[in-house]
């Protein structure tokens, strides 16, 4: 049922978007959190693109095995991470919203929070948080992103959730997982190709078993380059 709803959502905002034509303006940058990295070089690294929400226990358990494939293959692979506030997910969009007012202000900074929310999710989400109010909950929210940021980040923080543009990047985030089909998390796309079993966590071995194959094949292309340009 809440697969079916998702989908439904999703085709709801694509046919938004397509109604919308001309007078649709797409955001300023693209869409999504580089990890580790400046910038991506799409051509030269195996791409992963993960959908997260920061109150879902699936992509807490997701993010240590994927994070070890991370560093086991260092350049040769990238991420880049998407948010998803889901709306059965108790304050998922004020804890999205949070990561990137501090993706704003300190970029370093994303992805320490974002463990900080799984390491800490039972503070935001489930039946104890149901009966405190929005502006309880934002108030946590920022003393503990300036845990990891910093102290002299909380005001910068906390007039963050007063700033119309966070607002406006946390919605094109659920916009933009709605427009590639994505209903859960976390979902995982290699080099824009979904991975199959989404919704799940996948192990250190399942990433090597995905990855292992995609890196030997584009170190193959390489040799073979070299080879043509001393030929």
């Amino acid at each position: 049922m809440v697969r079916t709803t998702l989908q439904l959502v999703a085709f709801q905002v694509l046919v938004i978007l397509m109604s919308v034509g001309a007078d649709y303006i797409p955001p300023s940058r693209f869409d999504g959190f580089v990890y580790g990295k400046g910038s991506l070089n799409l051509l030269d690294t195996v791409l992963i693109e993960a959908f997260y929400d920061p109150v879902c226990p699936d992509s807490r358990d997701s993010w240590p095995p994927l994070k070890q494939a991370l560093h086991h293959y260092g350049s040769k692979v990238s991420l880049l991470l998407h948010l998803l506030p889901l709306p059965y997910h108790d304050n998922a969009f004020v804890t999205s919203r949070a990561l990137h007012i501090v993706n704003n202000l300190n970029a370093s900074a994303t992805f320490p929070l974002l463990e900080w929310f799984f390491k800490h999710q039972e503070k935001f989400y489930g039946a104890q948080t149901r009966n405190l109010s929005r502006d309880y909950v934002v108030e946590e929210v920022v003393k503990s992103a300036t845990q990891v940021v910093g102290s002299s980040y909380y005001n910068a923080i906390k007039n963050g959730f007063n700033d119309t543009n966070t607002d406006y990047q946390t919605r094109v985030s659920f916009k933009y997982a709605a427009s590639r089909g994505v209903y859960g998390t976390p979902f995982f796309y290699v080099n824009g190709f979904l991975l199959p079993d989404a919704g799940g966590a996948v192990d250190y071995k399942a990433w090597r078993k995905v990855i292992d194959p995609l890196v030997g094949s584009k170190k193959s292309k390489q040799n073979e380059e070299n080879l043509h340009f001393f030929l």
